[in-house]
């Protein structure tokens, strides 16, 4: 498998959230309140990172979610230490056994996939009819869309035209760079569109400008309009 793009960022990415602890505890209530729209089972994390949401969720609220799968050799590393049974692969290439999930979601690894039709319709196949497919990440057109957009143009969030609009930890460049953002409704329009999926339900967090997102922590809400991270549950 070519060199995956968190290799070598796995220790940065965990740091990012631990030092932006309000926003990872925003972030986790989304992923909460998301898995309640669902009817729970058996759970696949694609894209789990490190398993730091796992560990968390389990931690935190008594959700179990044990299988994940993950490109970054790093990453997978310290999920299963973690606890986590995981499979090197990306959402394209998973081998997955057939409707054998009640729940498949993609926490933030949507932002990191070029052609979304291709990587949700190979993970579908293992997605129980009735089942739920939730996508979690940075909307394109958000506030934080946005903003790593121009960061990553002009290669800093330090230039005049970044000056006092990005939070004091800002996520790293590098993992910018890598990024390819989608609105919510491209997602959306996949998903109905062209894999048949239906019920599409929306949940957003970190509302408050990037700016100050890190200084409380945000209950989730209903809708996609205002969010920094939006999550979207629709059912197969």
């Amino acid at each position: 498998m070519a060199h995956a793009k968190f290799d070598g960022y796995a220790a940065d990415y965990d740091s990012w959230f631990m030092t932006n602890e309000n926003v990872f505890l925003s972030e986790l209530k989304l992923l909460k309140a998301s898995l309640d729209l669902t009817d729970g089972g058996r759970m696949l994390s694609v894209g789990c990172g490190s398993g730091l949401f796992e560990k968390s969720l389990q931690d935190e609220y008594g959700i179990t979610v044990s299988e994940g799968i993950e490109p970054s050799e790093d990453m997978a590393a310290i999920a299963r230490k973690r606890g986590m049974d995981v499979q090197i692969a990306t959402a394209e290439t998973a081998d997955l056994p057939e409707e054998s999930y009640d729940v498949i979601y993609f926490n933030g690894s949507s932002s990191y996939i070029p052609d979304l039709k291709v990587a949700y319709g190979n993970v579908l196949k293992a997605l129980k009819k009735g089942g739920s497919l939730v996508l979690l990440d940075v909307p394109k057109e958000s506030a934080y869309g946005l903003l790593y957009l121009l960061a990553g143009k002009l290669d800093t969030y330090d230039s005049p035209e970044t000056v006092d609009t990005a939070p004091k930890c800002p996520y790293p460049l590098e993992l910018v760079h890598a990024a390819l953002w989608h609105t919510t409704e491209e997602k959306s329009k996949v998903l109905t569109d062209e894999l048949g999926l239906h019920d599409l339900r929306y949940k957003q967090t970190l509302v408050a400008h990037p700016v100050y997102t890190n200084r409380m922590v945000e209950e989730p809400i209903d809708g996609y309009y205002a969010g920094g991270y939006v999550a979207i549950v629709a059912k197969k």
